[in-house]
């Protein structure tokens, strides 16, 4: 029998070349996959060709702006990923074997207000349930939180998605209405019906652009043909409140920053927003540790109470003045 010629290059070296080949399969793009692996887009593309040579077979065909696997590029794909994905999660995996959960890390991204107002609950029971386990939060934009999941120097992200990217999964868990908010005086707060014609009089005040609230509000305003006027541009639904209940301008905003104790009219508007969603982001192909599992499945139980809080409280009148 004909012994198997040696691999030309070290195991360690075909596992780093394995790597990039699958972050560019599940990105569909050299400079995702570069910039997860941490290196340059010309060395991820000698890794692949080096692989193509060993393997004697074209792995990607460009489809405009993006590259897909080749047949045989899906055949290596199916075999590689469990082999890239168990040695990444090894050492999670090693550690929660070993000690259960009582050891380890877990390390979050999500955006100001997913921290402010949805992960505390669940970072508490989180962490009394696991108390050996060292939590890390990372406050940063929806943007930047998918590159920390795609470069794997986070477990899991929390947030808002609309559009979301093919490496890219999301599971919506909590809901929240839509909601215009103004200063107790403010001439809309009056009224016993308010229209996005009304709302497009008055200057509005908004995140800042690159965030999701201000493409919802874009999106809305130009299908009624409408034009609106922003005062003032404000990170943080906080800050957002504070400056319109002193009555600089009005806002939409979710149900999700608001607890009755504000200054505010609250008028539901639903009638021309949609609800938003919150939920678990994640990069495709990558296995959750035992961690993030756990987490996972603490934050769901949080939505699924909340669902179930709000579905036994009476709804209130919809478009009431001075309602907070």
């Amino acid at each position: 029998m004909r012994k198997p010629s040696p691999p030309q290059d070290g195991q360690g070296n075909r596992l780093r070349k394995l790597r990039s080949f699958c972050y560019a399969a599940q990105s569909g793009s050299i400079s995702r996959a570069a910039e997860q692996a941490g290196l340059s887009q010309p060395s991820v593309s000698l890794q692949i060709q080096s692989l193509e040579v060993e393997f004697h077979a074209r792995l990607f065909q460009r489809r405009g702006p993006k590259i897909e696997l080749t047949p045989e590029g899906q055949a290596l794909y199916r075999l590689a990923r469990p082999l890239v994905e168990s040695l990444d999660s090894l050492p999670a995996t090693f550690h929660a074997n070993r000690h259960g959960l009582e050891a380890g890390r877990l390390t979050i991204a999500a955006g100001e207000s997913t921290i402010l107002y949805i992960l505390p609950g669940a970072i508490k029971d989180y962490a009394a349930a696991h108390p050996g386990i060292e939590l890390k939060l990372l406050n940063v934009s929806g943007r930047d939180g998918l590159k920390l999941l795609r470069n794997d120097s986070a477990d899991l992200a929390v947030g808002s998605m609309i559009e979301v990217p093919e490496d890219i999964s999301y599971t919506p868990a909590f809901r929240y209405d839509p909601m215009l908010i103004a200063a107790r005086d403010h001439p809309l707060a009056l009224r016993p019906r308010v229209t996005i014609k009304d709302v497009a009089r008055y200057p509005l005040i908004l995140p800042p652009q690159h965030l999701t609230t201000w493409r919802v509000v874009d999106y809305v305003f130009h299908k009624y043909g409408l034009s609106y006027r922003v005062a003032l541009e404000a990170g943080g639904w906080e800050v957002i409140k504070r400056y319109v209940a002193i009555g600089l301008g009005i806002s939409v905003v979710t149900s999700l920053c608001l607890d009755g104790t504000e200054d505010l009219a609250a008028i539901p508007f639903h009638r021309y927003f949609p609800q938003r969603t919150y939920g678990v982001v994640q990069r495709k192909g990558r296995i959750p540790s035992p961690q993030a599992t756990r987490f996972i499945e603490a934050l769901t139980a949080r939505a699924k109470d909340q669902a179930a809080s709000r579905g036994r409280r009476r709804p209130a009148s919809p478009g009431r003045p001075g309602q907070s």
